[in-house]
């Protein structure tokens, strides 16, 4: 039975099929394509928002390496020139016994101060007056013996005028009376040593200061010129003798050619505590050739007594003062093998290591000459564990402000930097 009903091939495809799918195949593939780049936009934004731009993460506490900080600032150091000296009395004298006697007293507390002409120490004046007394009693016998004899050369001399004596009568007048009179000086000078002799037994002061321990007590007989009875030191004004390197004696003396007065100060054997302030006085005419070293006296007032005789001391002759430069604490400059350093603080609370130049060095402080600048903080105690980096947890230095600026030394004999 045939119902005109059409017989399709199934193995071959349709022409309106193949032309409908040709229609809709592009359309397909751009779809996918827009996704997948969309997908991949997408991905690279998160990727680049979350890793590159993502904000630094808190530092933990438990990582912050707790330092203590000081900052860099201005202001003005001294420059002293460092010298070893030893304090050195204007005068000192050992009274010794000019006349042999029995010690009667001794006026003096051993340590006491006392001024020129106080009396000391007495010696036994008895024998001494007896012999001006003696002395006394040969010139008023010498003395009438002069008078007796002038008169009878007034005589001679009246009767060689008439020629009734002759010339020899006369010239033997002439010289006893001459020689009555060499009798009388000669008396005079034993009633003029006597007298010397009993003010000696009087021992006073030559000069004003404190005396030594007692070297005598009374009752001992002394000697003459052998016997030390007392020594006087004068502390008021006293000086101190340093010496510093031949090196730096031009500045020294160009300074007091200028007219000049250059301030010392004596610091304790340490070299930190200062004890006095001076001038210096002069500089001596040599230098020594075995050790390169010259030798300056300074004077200081001493009133307060702090400069004891033969006492050693660290002397510091101010030779300028350096203004507004950059200072530091000393506890901030670390050295190593590339030279002096510093751990600065930067603002997001890390460290780094900054060269530095050091110019004028003391013990307090120094002058940075390059590397720092004024307000930069500066690691001053905790650098052990410090590194390139490293968080910290800054605290202000326990010593509490800005230190003062302190003595500095120029290149000599205490620890410091060499003038710049």
């Amino acid at each position: 039975m045939n119902h005109n009903i059409p017989l399709v091939d199934a193995g071959e495809p349709r022409v309106e099929d193949a032309l409908e799918l040709e229609s809709h195949a592009p359309s397909t593939r751009w779809f996918w394509l827009s996704l997948l780049l969309l997908l991949i936009a997408g991905g690279g934004f998160l990727l680049w928002r979350n890793i590159w731009h993502r904000p630094a993460p808190p530092i933990p506490s438990h990582k912050a390496l707790d330092v203590e900080v000081m900052k860099a600032h201005r202001g003005n150091i001294p420059v002293y020139i460092n010298g070893l000296g030893a304090v050195t009395p204007v005068y000192t004298v050992t009274l010794n016994s000019v006349i042999s006697g029995q010690l009667m007293e001794v006026r003096y507390q051993e340590g006491q101060m006392v001024q020129t002409g106080d009396l000391l120490v007495q010696i036994d004046a008895r024998p001494y007056e007896a012999v001006l007394t003696q002395a006394e009693g040969s010139l008023i016998r010498d003395q009438a013996l002069l008078a007796n004899a002038r008169i009878d050369l007034d005589r001679y001399q009246t009767l060689w005028a008439r020629n009734a004596i002759q010339q020899q009568q006369l010239a033997t007048q002439e010289a006893l009376v001459k020689q009555y009179e060499g009798i009388v000086k000669t008396d005079q000078g034993q009633i003029d040593a006597a007298n010397l002799n009993i003010a000696y037994c009087r021992v006073t002061a030559p000069i004003s200061g404190r005396v030594g321990l007692r070297l005598v007590d009374p009752g001992n007989v002394v000697t003459a010129n052998s016997t030390a009875l007392v020594v006087i030191t004068q502390i008021q004004p006293m000086t101190v003798v340093f010496t510093i390197g031949e090196d730096q004696l031009p500045p020294v003396l160009q300074k007091m050619r200028a007219g000049e007065h250059l301030e010392v100060t004596a610091y304790d054997r340490a070299g930190v505590t200062p004890l006095s302030k001076g001038l210096l006085q002069t500089v001596d005419n040599q230098i020594d050739p075995t050790t390169g070293t010259v030798r300056l006296r300074a004077v200081f007032a001493n009133e307060d007594l702090r400069l004891f005789p033969n006492q050693f001391v660290n002397a510091g002759l101010l030779l300028e003062e350096r203004r507004n430069v950059t200072l530091l604490p000393n506890t901030g400059i670390q050295r190593g093998s590339q030279g002096a350093f510093a751990w600065v603080v930067k603002p997001d609370h890390t460290v780094t290591m900054r060269p530095i130049t050091v110019g004028t060095a003391g013990p307090i402080e120094s002058q940075i000459a390059s590397g720092l600048s004024p307000k930069e903080t500066v690691v001053t105690n905790g650098v052990d564990r410090l590194q390139e980096g490293s968080y910290v947890n800054p605290k202000p230095e326990s010593s509490g402000g800005k230190p003062q600026a302190s003595r500095s030394s120029a290149e000599g004999s205490l620890p410091g930097g060499p003038i710049q």
